[in-house]
């Protein structure tokens, strides 16, 4: 005889299976992240691989959790229910304590980020390292500097230069440089600075990490109470399933009283 409410058996399963489409949906938003975010000669942006590594981690824990958990519903195995539950509160606390700082640091990530870029100009005096990731980022996003075309002084690199083609599409402006108080030929560089490009997609990382992080806060605090149910009900498998029963009061039930009918005299 089944220990475990059927109801609430189907119910767990159900929530497991969201669990582990979760997890599959996390390691897609770091494989989109990583491609997204990816930049040429493979350059560690602004902990760019440890995020990716993050979100790698916790979509694979969170399919494993949620297969322990189907199984542990499917078998009616209490071993199983009790690890997956103490995952779910392990987990709980951990999502908390990482959301909770990370939603309240989001606001001052610009202003980090946009002062440590501003140690690093004038790009042409830059080391080899940072040039080469600033000649990365041009080619692939189409900017030129990272707040300005200006941050190369008089030395434009290739890569911000436009083709015929953008130049036409208006995503592109002339320049003046010189050297050496000597007019140079006017460059066709583009118009767009890279920062706010790099920044668009940080902060895209970003958010994506703190809605998964509160989201498997709530899914866990949910697969908390329904485990703790089931453990509860294998280990007193005579009690009745109150939670899972209709209340008496939405029953149909006899009528309280019936109406008499005299008969007809003859």
């Amino acid at each position: 005889m089944a220990k475990i409410n059927p109801c609430l058996k189907r119910t767990f399963t159900i929530f497991n299976i969201i669990f582990a489409i979760i997890g599959g949906f996390i390691i897609g938003l770091a494989l989109l992240s990583q491609v997204l975010t990816s930049v040429n000669g493979g350059n560690d942006l602004d902990g760019r691989t440890t995020g990716l590594i993050v979100l790698y981690v916790v979509g694979t824990i969170t399919m494993v959790i949620a297969i322990l958990g189907a199984y542990g519903a499917h078998k009616e195995n209490k071993v199983a229910l009790i690890v997956f539950l103490v995952c779910m509160v392990v987990g709980s606390l951990l999502m908390l304590r990482t959301g909770v700082p990370a939603a309240a640091a989001r606001p001052r990530i610009r202003r980090v980020l946009e002062d440590k870029f501003h140690q690093l100009l004038p790009l042409d005096k830059a080391s080899e390292d940072v040039k080469d990731m600033a000649n990365a980022l041009q080619t692939q996003l189409h900017c030129c500097g990272l707040f300005s075309y200006e941050d190369w002084e008089q030395n434009i690199p290739d890569s911000c230069l436009c083709n015929d083609v953008e130049q036409s599409e208006g995503k592109c402006q002339n320049v003046q440089t010189s050297y050496r108080s000597l007019l140079l030929p006017t460059k066709s560089v583009y118009i767009k600075s890279c920062f706010p490009i790099i920044m668009y997609y940080i902060l895209m990382v970003a958010d994506v990490m703190i809605g998964v992080v509160f989201t498997l806060a709530v899914l866990a605090l949910l697969g908390m109470i329904l485990s703790s149910i089931m453990i509860y009900q294998m280990r007193h498998p005579d009690t009745p399933a109150v939670l899972m029963t209709v209340p008496a009061i939405f029953t149909s039930g006899p009528p309280k009283y019936q109406e008499l009918h005299n008969p007809p005299a003859y």
